[in-house]
C-alpha cells in the first residue's frame, strides 16, 4: 500500500465519519476500527503513522464505559485523544481541529500527504490481483456510479475475467434498464448478462429492514444461478462504499439502516466478495470513476439504492404503487434536466406511502395516494440539505403528477435535513 495511515478508534462517538474525512482532506489515508482492536492487529496495517481515539460522551456505550487497550496506549505509535479524556479538550472550532489534527499527523505521526486517487487505484489494483488470481469475478451491475467505478477498476485489474450481470428486478427508474445495456454492451463492451427477475422481488413486506434483507437475499439467489451457468466464478464484486458501512452499525453505534449489500447478505453465501470502493466516502468514489476515464454523465448519475423503487414504494410493494412511483419519478427528472437543477441538486426521487387520503377527481370523492419529493444536496452521504426548489416549479410538478399518474391525488415536499431524517425515507 503507497498510502500512510491513520487509525481511528471508536469508542462511540457520532463523529467519526467526520474526522475520517478531515484526516483525508489533509491528504492522508484514514479507516475507523472498533475499540478493541488488538495491538497485533494493528500491527498488521499497512503503513500506520498514528491512533486518534474518538470518544462518545465519557466513553459509554448502553451504561457500560469503554476503552482501548493498555497495550494500545503504551505502542510505539503516537495517540491522539479526539474528545474529552485527554490533557487538553479537544477543539471545536473546525479551523482549530484542522490544525490539531495537521500537528499531529504530520508532526507526531510524521505521516506523509499521500493519500490521492492515483495511489489508491494503483493499490486496488493489486489487491484485486493478489485476490482474485486466475479466477473470475461476477459484477452486480446496476449502472449506478458505484457499480460503475467498481466495474471500471476490475476491467483495469482483471479484464475479462469480470463478467457483469444486469438485473431487472422490477424496482428501476424509467428506461433505466434499456440505458444500462446501451452504455455497457454497446458502448463500453463489457461483458454484460441481463437477467429478467421481475416477478422475483415483488414481496408484500411491509417492514423496511425485512425488504432490505429479501430484496439483498434475492439478489445473491440470482448471482449464484448465472455463476452456476459459467465456469469458474469465485468471487463476488460489489459496489459498497465507505457510508453502507457505517450506517450499517459497528460494535459501539447501532444501525442507521441495514444496507442490502451489508445488512442484507445470507450467511450461506457463496462467493468470495469483491469490495474494492468499501473505503470510500461518496465524492471519492467519484474522483475515482473520474481519474479511472469514466465519462461524466456516468461518474455524476444521480445516485440509487441498491434495492431500488422498492425503499421508495413505502410498506408493503404493490406494482399499481410502484409504476406510479416510476412515473412520478421520470416527471421530476424531466423537470429538474428542463429547469436547470439536473446537476446542482444531488439526488432527488419521489416516494409514496402506503396510504390514501381523500381528494377530487372528476367532480367525485377519490380516496388516491399522495407523492413525496425529496431533494437534497450532501458531500458523503453522512449529513444532506435540502435543496430550496422554486415554488412555482414545485406547483407545475405537482400540476404534472396529479393529472399524468394515476392513483395519486396529492404532491407534497420533504423539508427534512440528514439529520434528522435519512435520504431515503426507508
Amino acid at each position: 500500500m503507497k498510502q500512510d495511515m491513520i487509525l481511528i478508534l471508536d469508542l462511540g462517538s457520532k463523529e467519526n465519519a467526520k474526522i475520517a474525512r478531515e484526516v483525508r482532506a489533509l491528504g492522508v489515508y484514514s479507516e475507523i476500527h472498533p475499540h478493541d482492536i488488538t495491538l497485533a492487529e494493528v500491527q498488521a496495517l499497512p503503513n500506520v503513522k498514528g491512533i486518534i481515539l474518538n470518544g462518545g460522551p465519557n466513553r459509554v456505550v448502553d451504561g457500560v464505559e469503554i476503552d482501548v487497550s493498555k497495550e494500545i496506549y503504551n505502542c510505539e505509535l503516537p495517540v491522539l485523544m479526539a474528545d474529552h479524556k485527554g490533557d487538553a479538550p479537544w477543539p471545536e472550532d473546525d479551523e482549530a481541529r484542522k490544525q490539531a489534527l495537521s500537528n499531529f499527523i504530520f508532526g507526531g505521526g510524521g505521516a506523509e500527504a499521500n493519500w490521492n486517487m492515483d495511489n489508491f487505484i494503483a493499490d486496488q489494483i493489486e489487491l484485486i490481483r493478489r485476490q482474485v488470481g486466475d479466477k473470475k469475478v461476477l459484477l452486480a451491475l446496476s449502472g449506478g456510479v458505484d457499480s460503475s467505478v467498481v466495474a471500471a477498476l476490475l476491467i483495469k485489474a482483471i479484464g475479462k475475467q469480470l463478467t457483469c450481470v444486469h438485473v431487472n428486478h422490477g424496482l428501476l427508474r424509467k428506461g433505466e434498464p434499456e440505458q444500462v445495456i446501451q452504455v455497457f454492451r454497446h458502448e463500453m463492451d463489457a461483458n454484460l448478462i441481463y437477467v429478467d427477475a421481475v416477478d422475483r422481488f415483488l414481496a408484500g413486506v411491509a417492514d423496511p429492514e425485512q425488504k432490505r434483507k429479501i430484496i439483498g437475499g434475492e439478489f445473491i439467489r440470482v448471482f449464484e444461478e448465472e455463476a452456476w451457468k459459467l465456469e469458474g466464478i469465485s468471487f463476488l464484486g460489489q459496489g459498497t462504499i465507505y457510508p453502507d458501512i457505517i450506517e450499517s452499525g459497528t460494535k459501539t453505534v447501532k444501525a442507521v439502516k441495514s444496507h442490502h449489500n451489508v445488512g442484507g447478505l445470507p450467511e450461506d453465501l457463496d462467493f468470495e466478495l469483491v469490495e474494492p470502493l468499501k473505503m470510500l466516502f461518496k465524492d471519492e468514489v467519484r474522483a475515482c470513476g473520474k481519474a479511472l476515464g469514466l465519462p461524466d454523465n456516468m461518474v455524476y448519475r444521480q445516485p440509487f439504492p441498491g434495492p431500488g423503487l422498492g425503499v421508495r414504494c413505502l410498506g408493503a410493494i404493490t406494482r399499481d404503487r410502484l409504476e406510479a412511483v416510476r412515473e412520478s419519478d421520470a416527471i421530476l427528472r424531466e423537470e429538474f434536466a428542463k429547469n436547470g437543477l439536473e446537476g446542482k441538486v444531488w439526488q432527488y426521487f419521489t416516494a409514496i406511502p402506503d396510504i390514501k387520503s381523500v381528494g377530487v377527481r372528476d367532480g367525485k370523492r377519490a380516496d388516491e395516494w399522495p407523492v413525496i419529493i425529496r431533494a437534497v444536496n450532501t458531500v458523503d452521504a453522512m449529513t444532506a440539505t435540502v435543496e430550496d426548489v422554486p415554488f412555482a416549479l414545485l406547483q407545475h410538478i405537482t400540476h404534472r403528477i396529479t393529472h399524468e399518474v394515476p392513483g395519486v391525488n396529492r404532491v407534497l415536499y420533504d423539508l427534512t435535513p440528514k439529520p434528522t431524517g435519512t435520504i431515503e425515507w426507508e
